[in-house]
């Protein structure tokens, strides 16, 4: 392995998981799967590496998980960082370690980080004004908070994001906020903090990310952290008012928790030091190489804050690389726990038993290394069935089958060597190279491709050579030609450990190999004549359309669900006088007129008669009606609404809309015997 600098050790993390929900398909290729690959790939060449996960079971939406579910938040941590930890098992993912941060170890250690800090004045002291909940006696944190969006009117935003717009906000930006505990509007009252002061650090991030790492980090991590700094650095908040939590060890302090993201990258060094004695070689010795492996939403915190306060504490390593991946859609959408559109990994797991490797093949090959990329299940289907059964697969097992058959499953001598057959030798040795330096690059699916050009550098040779037609009249050359396809299995066994486990160890299983490491790759021929080789299996089965419409129904099912659901009602508004209610003309009318207003998607121009006059009003109704379909209805309109131009069209009034809770508009009809110019009261 040659890289910019030779390391003693590797220290490689990957981003902590909520223990608020099951894992899906988005954090596999996001973190968890190019993680694996990595230490997987360092550890064939015997480097000396840990491999550090585990669960952060701290933050709000953990705790707004157990006040929904009337449950306290240990016991939400407890079920889900069981079946995290146990599909991770499953699915291959070879964590040294995966820990909590509910461990008493990490208690300790975060608290240990923060009161040095403390005690070293690291931290500014702050009194401010936050949110507070009367009806419960309590702060309010971000999430506690919801009220309309500012920015897309939502009504249900909460205090620090608007999910349907995804804007970030302050919970001071919240129209009519409320507490989600009682639903009242909660008021300002003053608290106390400390904060991180992120602008001293400024400088010295701008020195070691825009000159230091300039031209060894993704261009999408370099990129988010100079928007960043560029900005200008503020200091944060490593406080809140919260019970859940790593307490603050300041005497007299009660009711405030070390804020989560101060609190989770600590879990890092708390699950080393509960992995190892020697936890400190790992994180303080310069020697160490440290990766962490994390989504695009988490740039910011692994590459700014966590490095500021590693700096502040002064006594260990700075990570040297951050290969944060973009997001992964499914079938289109954006993936959404709250939704449900997602593919989890632990229903994966039972509804496709024996296939992890296929999901790890698709997520990889189909990596948001660069950009945002899509996930579908015929991708899938097609991925498995054209890919690893008809190339990988085939491969493999049509060249035991002709061993078998011609060999009694013993490698055949190699002889007289053709120049298609130096030529295809000397390009399989170039595959250990080529793909190693994808990998060291963090290039995992460029190096997965490389992997599978070496089955078709096989399958090519064979088809080629066409041994089946040469045994009658020349089984040394067959000889030849099966002892040259099976070393590119036997290197395939190698090279393909990384991306594909399982497969390899099958593949070692039938060839009767030992776990091999990525030197023995190189050497070009492992496989002695003679050597005894077991009867051939399938690596991988076809996956039927029928298997694959199921997903797609479910997901179909779920689309429907999330339609369906009703819309929460909008809070009431402020009181008004009755003179302000008086001042409202709101009048029956007919509408004898209606057409699309060309170029808009929402816009109706309408004729109505008040009884008064005739006029024309301008209504965003074409998304739920046909033209034709309101002609000759009467409805309610406010007539005394200034006049206001609308693509072109002067719109005199404002007709009364109800809104069903799937979002459907229905007019507001004044009933029978009503005559137009009749007022509305």
């Amino acid at each position: 392995m040659s890289e910019r600098k030779q390391y003693k050790r590797y220290l490689v993390t990957s981003a902590l998981p909520y223990a608020n929900g099951p894992v899906h398909i988005g954090h596999l290729a996001g973190v968890y799967v190019p993680a694996d690959i990595y230490v997987r790939f360092l550890r064939m060449n015997d480097e000396d590496v840990v491999f550090i996960g585990g669960s952060d079971e701290h933050g709000v939406p953990i705790t707004i998980k157990a006040l929904q579910q009337g449950v306290s938040p240990q016991q939400i941590v407890d079920k889900y960082h069981g079946m995290i930890k146990k599909s991770f098992e499953e699915f291959g993912i070879s964590f040294d370690i995966y820990s909590r941060t509910s461990n008493k170890v990490h208690h300790e250690t975060a608290s240990a980080f923060f009161r040095k800090l403390y005690d070293a004045g690291q931290f500014i002291e702050k009194v401010s004004l936050q949110y507070f909940d009367e009806a419960n006696n309590q702060f309010l944190a971000d999430r506690y908070i919801i009220g309309t969006c500012p920015k897309c009117g939502y009504d249900n935003a909460y205090g620090d994001q608007c999910e349907k717009c995804g804007s970030s906000l302050n919970a001071t930006d919240l129209i009519n906020p409320r507490s989600v505990l009682s639903g009242n509007q909660p008021v300002m009252k003053e608290t106390r903090h400390w904060f991180l002061p992120l602008d001293q650090y400024e400088q010295w991030l701008k020195e070691w990310i825009l000159e230091g790492h300039k031209d060894d980090w993704k261009p999408n991590v370099y990129g988010q952290c100079k928007s960043w700094l560029d900005g200008g650095l503020q200091p944060r908040a490593v406080t809140r008012d919260l019970d859940w939590g790593v307490k603050v060890p300041i005497d007299g302090v009660e009711g405030k928790v070390l804020y989560v993201w101060f609190d989770a990258p600590i879990g890092y060094i708390s699950a080393t030091k509960e992995l190892t004695p020697d936890w400190e070689k790992y994180w303080k010795d310069p020697e160490t190489k440290m990766v962490h492996f994390i989504g695009k939403d988490n740039i910011v915190f692994h590459c700014i804050i966590f490095p500021a306060m590693l700096k502040a504490e002064g006594t260990f390593i700075l990570p040297d690389n951050v290969p944060a991946n973009e997001f992964l859609n499914l079938e289109s959408d954006k993936i959404s726990t709250s939704r449900n559109w997602a593919v989890w990994l632990h229903e994966y797991l039972l509804q496709f038993p024996g296939k992890q490797d296929v999901l790890r093949y698709v997520l990889t090959s189909n990596a948001p290394e660069t950009k945002d990329n899509d996930f579908t299940w015929k991708d899938f289907q097609a991925k498995n069935n054209n890919e690893l059964v008809a190339i990988f697969g085939n491969f493999i097992n049509r060249t035991l089958v002709l061993t078998q058959k011609y060999f009694d499953c013993l490698v055949p001598q190699m002889n007289g060597l053709t120049d298609y057959d130096l030529q295809t030798i000397d390009e399989m040795k170039t595959f250990p190279g080529r793909i190693a330096s994808s990998l060291q690059h963090y290039r995992f699916r460029e190096g997965l491709s490389e992997t599978m050009n070496l089955a078709r550098l096989g399958n090519k040779y064979l088809t080629d050579n066409e041994p089946w037609k040469k045994f009658a009249t020349d089984p040394e050359r067959v000889g030849t030609i099966l002892n040259i396809a099976l070393q590119i299995c036997a290197e395939l066994a190698i090279l393909s450990e990384p991306f594909l486990p399982f497969s390899a160890a099958r593949i070692r299983s039938m060839f009767n190999l030992p776990a091999m490491k990525w030197k023995d790759a190189e050497k070009g021929t492992w496989l002695a004549p003679g050597h005894q080789l077991g009867n051939p299996e399938l690596l991988f089965e076809k996956i039927e359309d029928a298997a694959i419409e199921m997903q797609i129904q479910k997901l179909h099912e779920t689309k429907i669900a999330n339609e369906t659901q009703p819309t929460p009602l909008k809070p009431a508004k402020e009181m008004i006088e009755y003179d302000d209610f008086a001042r409202m003309d709101i009048r029956v009318a007919t509408i004898l007129e209606a057409e699309r207003v060309p170029k808009t998607k929402k816009l109706m121009k309408l004729k109505v008669d008040t009884g008064l006059d005739q006029r024309t009003l301008v209504a965003g109704i074409a998304g739920h009606y046909e033209p034709e379909q309101v002609i000759g209805k009467q409805v309610c309109i406010l007539a005394n609404l200034a006049p206001k131009n609308l693509k072109g069209f002067t719109s005199q009034g404002m007709i009364l809309m109800a809104e069903n809770p799937n979002g459907k508009l229905f007019f507001v009809t004044p009933g029978e015997g009503a005559i137009n110019g009749a007022d509305v009261k």
